[in-house]
């Protein structure tokens, strides 16, 4: 594997048994992507996005097909490689934030950490986070106190804390209004170039697209041939 290529996906195919009915959620997948990159692959919903990023994520194993990391199968991964590839290697961003109500901000922050047994200077870096993503003020705040698109900084900072070199994001802009979404899909672009993180978006929102380095199309469990323009520049980050 050449030296700036961070995953190397080589014919990943997944299928469900549903009963009786078998369901190809993934049908021979090819994939390479950069260290650094800034991927989205848009499809609409059953186009197999959210079972490719989990195979990705190592939450779930292809039936068929291998994927390798910086040169390793984690499909020949034992559990105990794998857990510590979710743990360290990988940070999620989801649809739906999934922050923990009871915690303030900078506590869901360190829950990665603590999750990811890296109890160094714990709370310090947690407030690092939620500076880098530009809410500094509301670490002491609870989710309910929020705005959509804080909570999802929040989520944001919580990937990062840990200093993954893989972001998976599973529609980060799904659950927002659309300048909020526009916001969000710049935070996350200027945090790729200034971290160089790669991150991987899947989405059915084509807007998310302009902030990309490259676009796929995913379409009935494979990629499509069709094409996208070219990104449009960088935007300066703007709170939300």
């Amino acid at each position: 594997m050449k030296e700036d290529v961070m995953i190397e996906v080589k014919g990943m195919e997944r299928t469900f048994n549903l009963g009786e009915v078998e369901v190809k959620a993934l049908r021979g997948i090819d994939l390479v992507v950069k260290k650094g990159e800034f991927l989205v692959i848009l499809g609409p919903s059953g186009s197999g996005k959210s079972t490719l990023l989990n195979c990705l994520g190592g939450i779930d194993s292809p039936t068929n097909g291998t994927i390798n990391v910086e040169g390793e199968d984690i499909g020949n991964y034992k559990e105990k490689q794998l857990s510590g590839y979710r743990r360290n290697k990988v940070g999620w961003i989801f649809q739906f934030f999934n922050l923990i109500p009871s915690l303030t901000a900078v506590e869901n922050v360190a829950l990665a950490l603590e999750m990811a047994h890296d109890k160094r200077d714990m709370m310090k870096r947690s407030q690092e986070a939620l500076d880098l993503v530009g809410i500094p003020d509301k670490a002491n705040m609870f989710p309910s106190q929020l705005s959509g698109g804080e909570q999802q900084r929040v989520a944001i900072a919580r990937a990062l804390v840990k200093k993954p070199d893989i972001v998976l994001a599973d529609e980060p802009t799904g659950n927002l209004d659309w300048v909020t979404g526009q916001k969000i899909a710049d935070l996350m672009r200027d945090l790729n170039q200034k971290e160089q993180t790669t991150f991987i978006v899947v989405s059915h929102d084509i807007s998310i697209t302009e902030v990309a380095d490259r676009v796929l199309y995913l379409m009935d469990g494979n990629f499509s041939q069709k094409q996208h323009r070219e990104p449009r520049s960088k935007k300066v980050m703007k709170e939300c």
